[in-house]
């Protein structure tokens, strides 16, 4: 019996000084293209990633220049371009001072109060 997955992405930029993305954003790309049945919640300061226009191309850390910069905003829109539901915490956004009219094409706001129901939906959560 297929499984609908739910990944909560919470801790935000993990390996994008190493890499050109984020590795579960990237996990899930994969996983959706293998035909699993996925969705993603960003939370935290991971709401951020569906902040349109974000530009990491002066990225580095002492002499250590990143030049592949990450463009989360590109691969969350392309996650749901390719039907995956993305889900972001609206009080997280609201807390950053995020204005969800500034967001990707996709993503969808929930409340905290509809978090339960969410994972109730899903048969596997991983939380990242």
């Amino acid at each position: 019996m297929p499984k609908k997955i739910l990944h909560i992405v919470d801790s935000a930029y993990r390996a994008t000084i190493e890499e050109q993305d984020d590795t579960v954003i990237w996990f899930t790309h994969a996983m959706k293209g293998a035909g699993a049945d996925v969705s993603v919640l960003l939370r935290g300061n991971a709401v951020n990633y569906a902040l349109e226009g974000q530009d990491a191309s002066g990225l580095a850390i002492g002499a250590k220049k990143q030049t592949q910069p990450p463009t989360l905003d590109a691969d969350v829109a392309k996650l749901a371009a390719k039907g995956v539901e993305i889900f972001y915490v609206a009080e997280d956004a609201k807390e950053r001072g995020l204005d969800p009219s500034g967001f990707v094409a996709g993503p969808k706001g929930i409340s905290r109060k509809e978090l339960a129901p969410l994972l109730g939906r899903h048969d596997l959560v991983f939380h990242w």
